[in-house]
């Protein structure tokens, strides 16, 4: 009786995995590399280029405040035998408040391209994510993921994405 009902199980489980196997091929998959994204769309180069004029400016006159403070202290250290004390340590308090103040406006340009590098990212990946959306819906994928360790070139769908991203305006 034992092995009737085992022979019956193993006929049943052979006979149904033709049908497990159709149904994984049916199973669509992408996969979306979000750092290409960010390399090659034109959403991810035209978001460079606003961050560029906008922090250009500032970053020049951060330079140029940063080569006169570095001037001002050659010059006093040239001149330093031939002044006086008091001169002498007025310009080195007037360098240091220059240098800390050049260390400020440092930390706030920092922190503000930081903060708006993360601004455009964020609006970037939002609409990348709508894209990947809208190809997952028309295109009737069971399952799009981002950023795998390993895949394959046959599900890669990275450039379908980036050519959506791009035809948008």
């Amino acid at each position: 009786m034992k092995s009737k009902l085992l022979t019956a199980m193993a006929i049943a489980a052979i006979t149904s995995l033709p049908t497990l196997s159709a149904q994984a091929q049916e199973l669509k998959i992408g996969y979306v590399n979000s750092e290409r994204i960010s390399r090659e769309s034109s959403a991810a180069k035209a978001a460079q280029a606003r961050l560029e004029a906008e922090f250009s400016k500032r970053e020049k006159e951060l330079k140029d405040f940063e080569t006169k403070v570095r001037l001002g202290e050659e010059k006093l250290e040239k001149d330093a035998p031939s002044l006086s004390e008091t001169e002498r340590l007025r310009r080195q308090r007037d360098l240091s408040d220059q240098g800390l103040q050049l260390q400020r406006k440092l930390r706030e340009f920092k922190e503000d391209l930081q903060r708006r590098q993360t601004e455009e990212m964020t609006a970037m990946i939002e609409r990348a994510n709508r894209v990947i959306k809208q190809i997952f819906d028309n295109e009737k994928y069971d399952l799009i993921v981002q950023d795998a360790v390993l895949a394959s070139s046959r599900v890669d769908i990275t450039k379908k994405v980036i050519d959506a991203l791009n035809a948008q305006k």
